[in-house]
């Protein structure tokens, strides 16, 4: 049976309302997750689904606190075949419209200060990994080749920005991002993607759009009913995707 981990993220708890965050999470080498993991019910999917949720068990770690490195050395301990990241990001490019998914092929990182890598000199030796792929090829061909044949709302390829957070950024900062080739912007992708494919492990991004970036719709018109709404839209997709794995 396949075996896949689903990093849970902000608005991931519709999916997964029965899930108990019981116990401290078992200490790593680089500290403890932000939560234990636990194995989906068998009759809601049928591969051997386990979920970490990113932002804590009541989504309370901000994304610059995040102690990324023990989040996914205590996967490995999993050994999946696959990491699904799922992600709520904004939408920047025209066609990343509110509820759409994203499986993006490229990132671009903009935060600092956060633990990037194993190779601290101490625990783990230099290591330079390639990177010019982010994201498991065929990892991302396999979640494509799903919300094709379930016809979801979906985007195969795009380019996601990863800002530090938690504030939201300005609609200049949107800009320059759009310059840079973005079309989706959020908070959590790294170094989580540098740190998997350092641990060696299949690791993809599915991004749900909840909102139009800073800048790419009316002042006001984006209200926290509309995230929900899409949140719950998007998550409704996901849902469909994880079964048919």
């Amino acid at each position: 049976m396949t075996k896949i981990a689903v990093i849970a993220g902000t608005g991931s708890g519709l999916l997964f309302e029965t899930l108990q965050w019981t116990g401290s999470p078992e200490e790593t080498p680089f500290g403890c997750p932000s939560t234990t993991i636990n194995r989906v019910e068998q009759d809601a999917y049928p591969a051997d689904i386990s979920v970490l949720a990113r932002h804590g068990p009541d989504g309370s770690i901000p994304p610059h606190q995040i102690n990324y490195r023990a989040n996914l050395w205590s996967l490995m301990q999993f050994q999946p075949d696959l990491i699904v990241a799922l992600n709520t990001v904004g939408g920047i490019h025209e066609a990343a419209a509110p509820a759409t998914l994203y499986f993006p092929d490229q990132l671009i990182d903009y935060t600092w200060g956060r633990e990037q890598t194993y190779s601290d000199g101490k625990l783990a030796p230099l290591q330079h990994i390639d990177f010019t792929e982010p994201f498991d090829q065929t990892g991302r061909q396999h979640l494509i080749d799903r919300a094709a044949e379930l016809g979801l709302d979906f985007k195969p390829t795009g380019t996601y920005g990863v800002t530090q957070g938690p504030r939201l950024e300005t609609a200049a900062e949107i800009d320059r991002m759009e310059r840079d080739g973005c079309d989706i912007v959020g908070m959590t992708a790294m170094p989580e993607a540098a740190l998997a494919r350092e641990l060696g492990l299949a690791y993809v991004v599915c991004a749900i759009v909840v909102n139009r970036a800073a800048g790419r719709c009316p002042p006001g018109s984006v209200i926290h009913a509309d995230i929900q709404q899409s949140t719950e839209r998007g998550m409704a997709q996901v849902g469909q995707l994880l079964r048919s794995l």
